[in-house]
């Protein structure tokens, strides 16, 4: 009896230590051979596999940044706008063209290949290192090219819309002072544009620059109006079907948080330094709590700003691609179920896309409010500018300006 599980431990040590060593064995050996398995599997499951909607591909398709602007399908052929690729290479030099010639990533051009989700199972590409979308070299026998360095300096869809609103917001702000130079506005009353533009101007500065800065908000006003109307902007553009989310691009909202943090610095005083360095009227155990959070919280202000915006713009068009993607989700279970399904889909859709609308205003109004309310602290310190600033004003000395906003 010894004897016979002797045998049979022995037998299973000895197909153990087989199995080990024939996967050692394997994995020495892989190179070339398994790449080229991986290759020809991932062309025979993308011959089998049946088209189907993708919600998660279709939703990051919008979100994401892209080399065009996508529109709809009408069959296979894609209706869209390519924009303009712009390659460099040590080894290759500059390689300029328009992203159509990738034909959406089905054909490679002058050796450089626009990946899809296809084309990087086919590759064996590490999709932690490379995603839809990345342009990469390639040899002429359509491997990826090691010996290359490439930079992608590419006007992508978030970058062209990005200046297309700057274009717009300078030629509005530019075609309004032309007409007060002109008197209009001044000894008569606005016009066009201006008669659209002067109560948002004016709600910005009584609402927002005022109540906030001070005596000092003229110094302030133009940058909260740049950053109100130029966020309002592209929010505005990204609610349009096929355009780009410029704003829920974290990139985007970073130089903004940014921005805003160069001027906070500058705009800052002894005072507040001192706050929160040496908070007055504090123990000096607790100052040792304190004071870490204190310049932890200096850093917070423009991240609250950068996430803030980030964020509320990203989830709404999630929402709303979400809602439009049940019907196509429910027609894969049944016909049926996506007729069924779509009142219901386009209604709360079109419900959901007013409240972006909406969103979008109230986004660039509350990046610009709490610009204010941060510089602001910044500038603290100095009690008098209160009663100053209504004596510029005219106003009665029981007005708190800090409480109400002032009518001028």
């Amino acid at each position: 009896m010894t004897g016979q599980r002797f045998k049979s431990f022995a037998v299973a040590v000895f197909s153990i230590f087989c199995l080990l060593f024939s996967g050692s064995a394997l994995a020495q050996h892989e190179g070339a051979d398994t790449m080229q398995q991986k290759k020809e599997q991932a062309a025979i499951n993308h011959e089998g596999e049946k088209e189907k909607f993708d919600a998660g591909k279709l939703i990051f398709g919008h979100v994401l940044n892209g080399h065009e602007f996508h529109f709809l399908n009408i069959g296979d052929k894609p209706i869209s706008i390519p924009l303009p690729i712009i390659l460099y290479s040590p080894q290759r030099g500059f390689t300029t063209f328009m992203s159509s010639k990738f034909e959406h990533g089905h054909k490679d051009y002058k050796q450089y290949r626009m990946l899809t989700e296809h084309s990087i199972a086919e590759m064996g590409l590490d999709t932690k290192k490379y995603v839809e979308g990345d342009i990469v070299p390639v040899t002429a026998s359509g491997d990826l090219d090691t010996g290359v360095k490439l930079y992608d300096v590419s006007l992508t869809r978030n970058v062209v819309q990005m200046l297309l609103a700057l274009i717009l917001f300078v030629w509005i702000m530019i075609r309004i002072a032309n007409r007060y130079k002109k008197g209009i506005g001044v000894t008569s009353a606005p016009k066009g544009s201006q008669s659209l533009m002067e109560p948002v101007i004016e709600f910005i500065r009584d609402e927002v620059a005022i109540p906030n800065l001070g005596r000092k908000y003229p110094k302030y006003l133009p940058f909260l109006l740049a950053l109100f109307f130029f966020i309002l902007i592209n929010n505005l553009f990204g609610m349009i079907p096929g355009s780009a989310n410029v704003t829920g691009n974290i990139a985007f909202t970073l130089v903004l948080g940014v921005v805003f943090f160069i001027v906070l610095l500058f705009s800052s005083n002894k005072h507040y330094w001192t706050h929160i360095f040496n908070p007055p009227g504090i123990p000096l155990g607790v100052k040792f709590i304190l004071v870490p959070v204190e310049i932890l919280s200096l850093f917070i202000k423009p991240l609250a700003l950068i996430i803030r915006l980030f964020a509320n713009m990203v989830a709404g068009h999630i929402i709303i691609i979400c809602l439009i993607s049940l019907i196509f989700i429910f027609t894969n279970l049944s016909t049926s179920a996506g007729w069924g399904s779509a009142p219901f889909s386009i209604a709360f859709t079109i419900f959901i896309y007013f409240i972006e609308i909406l969103v979008a205003f109230i986004q660039a109004f509350i990046f610009a409010m709490l610009s204010a309310v941060f510089i602001g602290q910044a500038l603290e310190g100095e009690h008098h500018d209160d009663e100053h600033l209504k004596e510029d004003l005219n106003l009665n000395k029981d007005v708190h300006l800090y409480d109400d906003a002032v009518i001028v």
